[in-house]
């Protein structure tokens, strides 16, 4: 284990973790006794359980960095009359860009060191795969983005070109594959989009407004939520599956100072709001089995004059 690691390849100490399974030739997993006897019944078996970890460092904050820049060309007054905010949408261009890209990274950058180790212990691909994000200790801009799951093998003689992976348990593999389908991939749909606090939204949220909608956030979580799935749609396209099988979504929303504003007026009190709406799914695709040829039907005649068996 000594010597740099430049990042390609397994991390020495995963590597070395492997290496050490396959020659003790046992397994661990995180899978529960019902998870492993699903597994088993649709010809499949664990061979480890495997992780790919990322520390990347995320440059800067929000009104530092411009990530959430609304792009409203009247930002520094948004008084009555004034043209509605748009929604800056990370995956039409906007300043958000940048921070989503690098968050994708991360996150591939684990799923791949993950898969590594599946390759590395003979697995065919990952099931109950579970992919965090947290602040790393004493570094206030550096996150630790983990996936950890189990690596199994089919127990036939048909495999995979290469290792999938999955956010199913166990019990949600063994009904996928029982239902004519396999997992190819695990997908990440992220997308931010940030809105001025216009005219209109700040009078619709006045407290004296009564109930009615905030028809400008309605906006801002529509877009938002719309972009992650078209993100995480275009991944299942390129990974060549027929569709996407939904994990977990999340939606965080909160308020930031008008960076548009405030560099127009330092004095500025201008707000944005900005949505960061996440999906998780597993990218799948159907499969076929081949039909076995009709057996031979042996027919005896009843005929007692013909006693040689007639095959048809």
């Amino acid at each position: 284990m000594s010597g740099e690691w430049t990042a390609g390849g397994l991390p020495p100490v995963a590597a070395a973790r492997t290496a050490e399974a396959r020659r003790r030739g046992t397994w661990s997993s995180a899978l529960s006794t019902g998870e492993f006897t699903a597994i088993r019944s649709v010809g499949f078996e664990p061979v480890g359980q495997v992780l790919g970890t990322a520390v990347y460092h995320v440059a800067g904050g929000g009104s530092s960095w411009r990530y959430y820049d609304c792009g409203y060309g009247n930002a520094s007054w948004s008084g009555r009359g004034s043209t509605p905010a748009p929604v800056a949408v990370s995956g039409q261009g906007a300043a958000s860009k940048s921070l989503v890209d690098v968050l994708l990274a991360a996150r591939h950058a684990a799923l791949a060191r993950m898969t590594a180790e599946c390759t590395a212990l003979g697995g065919d691909g990952v099931v109950a795969a579970d992919l965090t994000m947290a602040p790393f200790p004493s570094a206030p801009h550096c996150f630790e983005f983990q996936v950890i799951g189990t690596a199994v093998r089919a127990q036939g003689a048909v495999r995979p070109h290469r290792p999938f992976t999955t956010h199913l348990d166990g019990q949600g593999f063994a009904k996928l594959i029982a239902a004519g389908w396999v997992p190819v991939e695990l997908l990440v749909g992220l997308a931010i989009g940030t809105r001025h606090d216009d005219w209109t939204t700040r009078r619709q949220n006045w407290f004296g407004a009564g109930n009615q909608e905030v028809t400008g956030w309605s906006q801002l979580v529509s877009a938002t939520r719309h972009d992650a799935r078209a993100r995480i749609g275009e991944q299942a396209w390129h990974t060549g599956a027929d569709g996407v099988v939904l994990g977990d979504s999340r939606l965080r929303i909160w308020r930031e100072e008008c960076v548009r504003a405030r560099r127009r007026n330092s004095d500025s009190d201008q707000k944005d709001h900005v949505a960061e709406a996440t999906l998780v799914g597993t990218a799948v695709a159907g499969f076929t089995v081949r039909q076995e040829p009709p057996r031979t039907l042996t027919m005896m005649s009843l005929d007692p004059n013909r006693r040689r068996a007639r095959v048809t």
